[in-house]
């Protein structure tokens, strides 16, 4: 094992390469120099670096050409750019193409040195979340968040990896699907858990009051400022900051809170005092930012700020395996609320919810199930119990019509059961499990019919 992180400086200035060498050396790192981005390229094919420093503009091979090899290359090396042109441009074509993080030329030697052991520190958390990942499965807190389906164990993984490192998170998905439940999972399984955990739906709050509300303001600052008032960022110094539909920032906010994200600090509304703070940004939402970019509604710089870590939640509709646990958790819970007796669901009951698309994802089978458990009066909840999803039934009862084979009496069983089968699972959208179930069989008897068929392997 090296004793010392092993850092490659890559400058055509050979003035400025050697300063740098000098003082990245006494900051205790080992360091080797190269003039140009193909001399980058063969060294790091040659050696291993854990670092690379590497400037923009070289005569034969820029830092952005070199950068994309290197990557191609190895793609864990962490590679800091520096440019004396400080454009947004550059900034974002280095990010797109994999760099750790820019800075700018005259460069800030303590951010250099801040930025570099983040980097290291980065590089370190991932290797630990490896060789960790089976010990963190054991002890991941789900923090409330009930599911067993694929899609949802894969999710959870995720945040189990992602929870311990300081990386910013995007969280995405649809309305209702529980993105505060994963971002509060990120916090609580991080080693900020016995730090704050501060909210801010940015939706929720009006452009003129929300830069208020991130950063706080002086007495005065404003008409109605009658006091000092501590922002959402000073709150949860130490710990984590999840701003909610971050998509419905002004683009002059989103300039605001770049500059929080890049420097760590901030001014009060009305201040002139610097307030540096170490805060996590957790940040969510229902939109498809990529497209908010394209119209010009969000900095692409920004965006890549932010998306150091996507996590997308599936909506409710592609994990029906977690419908019965999660209905059964909400009915338990009402039904104690509302000092209710019921037991749970009749089947029928439970196979309408399957079924049922919930455009409004957990969120609307929460207030489905809590609506009936306040209105009924019976041990166990029917479909009658549910008039709002009538529609659901009689829309599947039309397509378990499509269904029926033709049989006229001179096809072998073997022939219907696999024209059954193959024509219930198609109606059931290709979900298995949904076409086990019309079928009254098992899902694993279900693999083995279509193992048989050669439809799977």
């Amino acid at each position: 094992m090296k004793d010392k992180n092993t850092i490659l400086v890559v400058d055509d200035d050979n003035a400025h390469r050697i300063m740098l060498c000098t003082l990245i050396g006494g900051w205790g790192y080992e360091v080797s120099e190269a003039d140009d981005g193909a001399a980058a390229i063969d060294l790091v094919k040659e050696q291993s670096y854990d670092l690379v420093l590497m400037d923009v503009r070289m005569v034969q091979v820029s830092g952005l050409e070199a950068l994309a090899q290197i990557k191609l290359y190895n793609p864990a090396i962490p590679v800091i750019i520096m440019t004396a042109y400080s454009s947004v441009d550059t900034a974002v074509k280095a990010l797109k193409q994999g760099a750790h993080d820019y800075l700018t030329k005259p460069l800030d030697f303590d951010k250099l040195r801040i930025t570099i052991e983040r980097a290291m520190e980065h590089t370190r958390l991932k290797e630990e979340n490896r060789l960790l990942k089976e010990s963190l499965g054991i002890h991941f807190d789900r923090q409330n968040i009930i599911g067993q389906s694929p899609a949802m164990i894969n999710l959870l993984e995720t945040v189990a990896q992602v929870a311990p490192s300081e990386a910013t998170v995007l969280i995405t998905g649809e309305s209702g699907t529980g993105k505060e439940l994963i971002a509060g999972a990120t916090h609580y399984n991080s080693s900020r858990k016995d730090g704050p955990f501060v909210k801010l739906n940015c939706a929720a709050i009006t452009e003129t009051l929300l830069e208020s509300e991130l950063f706080g303001h002086e007495k005065g600052a404003f008409t109605g400022a009658d006091r000092r008032k501590e922002g959402r960022f000073y709150q949860a110094h130490g710990g984590s900051l999840f701003l909610d539909e971050v998509s419905e920032m002004s683009l002059i906010m989103q300039v605001k809170l770049l500059r929080v994200l890049q420097e760590r600090e901030f001014n009060r509304v009305g201040g002139e005092k610097t307030i540096q703070v170490d805060v996590r940004v957790i940040c969510a939402t229902n939109k498809n930012l990529t497209d908010l970019i394209s119209k010009g509604e969000f900095r692409e710089d920004l965006y890549y700020r932010l998306n150091v870590v996507d996590m997308e939640i599936p909506p409710l509709r592609k994990r029906q395996e977690d419908i019965p646990l999660l209905a059964q958790h909400f009915l338990d819970m009402f039904a104690a609320k509302n000092n209710k007796k019921i037991k749970g669901f009749t089947p029928q009951a439970l196979d309408l919810l399957i079924r049922h698309d919930w455009p409004g994802n957990v969120r609307e089978l929460m207030n489905a199930v809590e609506r009936t458990v306040v209105l009924s009066r019976s041990d166990y909840l029917s479909e009658k119990d549910f008039p709002m999803f009538a529609g659901t039934a009689l829309n599947n009862e039309a397509a378990s019509e499509t269904a029926i084979i033709d049989i006229n009496g001179d096809k072998p069983l073997e022939v219907v059961e696999k024209a059954t089968i193959l024509k219930t699972l198609e109606v059931a959208g290709g979900n298995k499990s949904k076409a086990a179930r019309r079928l009254g069989i098992t899902r694993k008897t279900l693999h083995k019919k279509l193992k048989s068929y050669g439809v799977m392997k």
